[in-house]
């Protein structure tokens, strides 16, 4: 997306636009990456299936965001394009970690669903080994699609196209009939089921909590993190949907070109980042509690500076 704005940016705007990209991409990263450092120095968190997920997708959204970012200074470092073959390898993870972000949630909901709905169950359904397994296949759900538009374009270009330079994003690398299509099939597939197994959990876990068969506390807590999941679930779409908003907004506004890319590029790749740890760490007591007390060692760490002793 921010390739096609990249002849139009004198350098000022290149250096300001790069900026801002690196800078919030380092600290959403440090955000995410504190939760992750807080996930494995305490073994109540890496024995809990519900938070081998959501440190899952912190993982996924820090991969994604720092791809995402290498791409957009890339586009601007390398005037002549990146090799081809590079280009397709670091495409593939952006598009295979972008994939799974939604299907994680959809991962979530139903552990939400179980451990609301079905308590006695959830310690012999929910298990360490089964939430490994479920992560192992996102991947391999989420990876084909990518694979597969590598074997289009080795179907229908010569095999040297691996040797040029070309500006590295999706409509310029994959912009056959053919990768349309498929492209098209995959996000409603992929979203559908995700927002069909967030819609029934969410009315299991109401119709639960009003027949009186759960905690309505944990109940009532499970739909709004069920619906948070559908806030995420939004956010992932936007993606989707840039490439209509870019057209409208150019429409109307054809001399800020560079600046609706930058934004929407912004708006859609960079900033939902940020909403795994505000969404979820931040309102979980565990991981509260926890980021606290290494928030104050940290700061205690700092006031506390060793002195030398002068012995005379």
């Amino acid at each position: 997306m921010m390739n096609n704005s990249r002849a139009m940016d004198n350098f000022s705007d290149a250096f300001i636009k790069n900026f801002t990209t690196i800078a919030l991409g380092v600290i959403i990263n440090y955000i995410n990456g504190t939760f992750v450092y807080i996930f494995f120095k305490s073994h109540i968190f890496y024995s809990d299936p519900r938070y081998i997920l959501y440190i899952h997708l912190v993982i996924n959204d820090m991969i994604m965001l720092s791809f995402a970012v290498m791409l957009q200074v890339i586009t601007y470092a390398l005037p002549y394009g990146l090799n081809m073959f590079v280009c397709c390898m670091m495409l593939v993870i952006t598009s295979t970690t972008n994939r799974n972000s939604p299907l994680n949630l959809a991962g979530m909901a139903i552990e939400r669903y179980i451990a609301v709905c079905k308590p006695l169950h959830h310690i012999q359904i929910c298990t360490v080994r089964r939430t490994y397994i479920l992560i192992c296949l996102i991947w391999s759900v989420a990876v084909i699609p990518a694979l597969s538009d590598i074997i289009i374009v080795l179907a229908t270009k010569p095999f040297t196209i691996f040797s040029i330079g070309v500006l590295c994003y999706n409509n310029a690398v994959y912009g056959s009939p053919y990768h349309e299509a498929t492209s098209t099939a995959v996000h409603i597939v992929n979203l559908s089921f995700v927002f069909l197994t967030l819609f029934v959990t969410y009315f299991k876990v109401l119709f639960a909590a009003k027949a009186a068969i759960t905690d309505p506390a944990s109940a009532r807590k499970a739909r709004n993190t069920i619906l948070l999941h559908g806030v995420q679930l939004l956010f992932c779409m936007l993606g989707y949907i840039t490439p209509l908003t870019n057209m409208i907004l150019l429409s109307l506004f054809p001399n800020k070109r560079t600046t609706i890319l930058f934004s929407n590029f912004l708006f859609t790749n960079v900033l939902p980042r940020l909403l795994s740890p505000v969404i979820y760490g931040l309102r979980d007591q565990k991981f509260a509690k926890y980021m606290r007390v290494y928030y104050s060692c940290k700061q205690y760490d700092i006031q506390i500076k060793p002195t030398e002793v002068q012995v005379n």
